[in-house]
């Protein structure tokens, strides 16, 4: 979270939560950035080139994506596929310089965009991954089923009290993901007033474990989260509604005072890949699947603790009918 904002699931809401774990258990190898200069040109493009690098995003939704098309570009194609894991922003920057082929997950980074599609021209337009995103607060059902008013985020400081904590100075905690998640909250809180506390679990992994606490023990929260998220299967989460969202009206960070938007998340291509990428650049363009599909695989690795690759390769085998319209004609 994943999990959005002009940069989000930068939730673009992350660093990785622990980096090594995960990347150990996505095969990740960690390659050198430099030796690419920011025209574009990857290393790896061409028709006869058979690696394929993508970039892994740090909450588990994104990992199941990049698991299933490696996988795929691995055992039917036959392609080597590398995976580099790295922060949203740092990660457009790799996907200019050809250093990584593709970004399978993407909750909007206008400012990239702007740069490096619209004016560099060294990035594309992969298409839609089929997932629709959206982040906002939430607390358990189980508090708004006895008090429905907290729903409105007007009556959010009536409740400040219940969603205190030994670390929020006598404000309501709104308990956050990893710091490296870029949020709107804090800007939120101060400009309606709120009697609100941001803290940030440190991880995607550490927030889950601390709504698994709270709600095993049935008491009053308020978190930022997302969905699509494995999680919301097995806690009951109802969301606050914040000022509706309006175009522009997260345009200037510190002047935020509206909810989150709806986010088609979108696949992105470095340009020369995208031109000369052969069979891996066809099928990551058709590579799209549903909200369901993705939370399935991830529950795998996340819940069930299989490895990512298990994971992807149970999904595979069981899900042959929608995976064979990615493959090239």
């Amino acid at each position: 979270m994943p999990r959005t904002s002009t940069t989000r699931p930068t939730r673009t809401a992350r660093t990785v939560r622990t980096a090594t774990a995960v990347a150990a258990a996505l095969g990740v190898l960690t390659l050198s950035a430099c030796g690419a200069a920011d025209t574009g040109k990857s290393q790896r493009a061409g028709a006869d080139a058979k690696t394929v690098t993508l970039t892994v995003p740090s909450w588990v939704g994104a990992q199941a994506n990049t698991a299933v098309a490696a996988y795929l570009l691995e055992n039917e194609l036959g392609y080597e596929v590398e995976s580099k894991q790295l922060g949203e922003v740092l990660a457009w920057d790799a996907l200019s310089k050809g250093d990584v082929d593709a970004i399978l997950e993407d909750w909007g980074h206008p400012k990239e965009e702007k740069q490096y599609v619209e004016e560099k021209k060294t990035v594309v337009k992969g298409g839609d991954l089929g997932v629709t995103g959206h982040i906002g607060w939430f607390v358990p059902k189980y508090f708004a089923d006895a008090h429905p008013d907290v729903t409105d985020w007007k009556n959010l400081d009536k409740y400040a009290k219940d969603f205190a904590t030994a670390e929020s100075g006598g404000k309501g905690q709104i308990l956050e993901g990893s710091p490296d998640y870029v949020t709107h909250d804090d800007a939120i809180i101060k400009n309606l007033g709120l009697d609100l506390k941001t803290k940030y679990a440190g991880s995607e992994a550490a927030q889950i474990t601390a709504i698994k606490k709270y709600a095993k023990e049935k008491k009053p929260f308020l978190t930022y989260w997302w969905t699509p998220q494995w999680l919301n299967a097995q806690v009951d989460l109802v969301e606050v509604q914040l000022p509706p969202y309006k175009e522009g009206c997260d345009a200037v960070p510190a002047k935020v005072a509206c909810g989150y938007p709806e986010t088609p998340l979108q696949k992105y291509l470095n340009a020369d890949f995208a031109k000369n990428g052969g069979e891996a650049a066809e099928f990551l363009k058709n590579f799209k699947w549903t909200t369901e599909q993705q939370n399935e695989v991830a529950l795998m690795i996340a819940d069930q603790k299989l490895s990512p690759e298990a994971a992807a390769e149970k999904w595979v085998k069981d899900n042959e009918a929608t995976w064979k319209t990615w493959l090239p004609k």
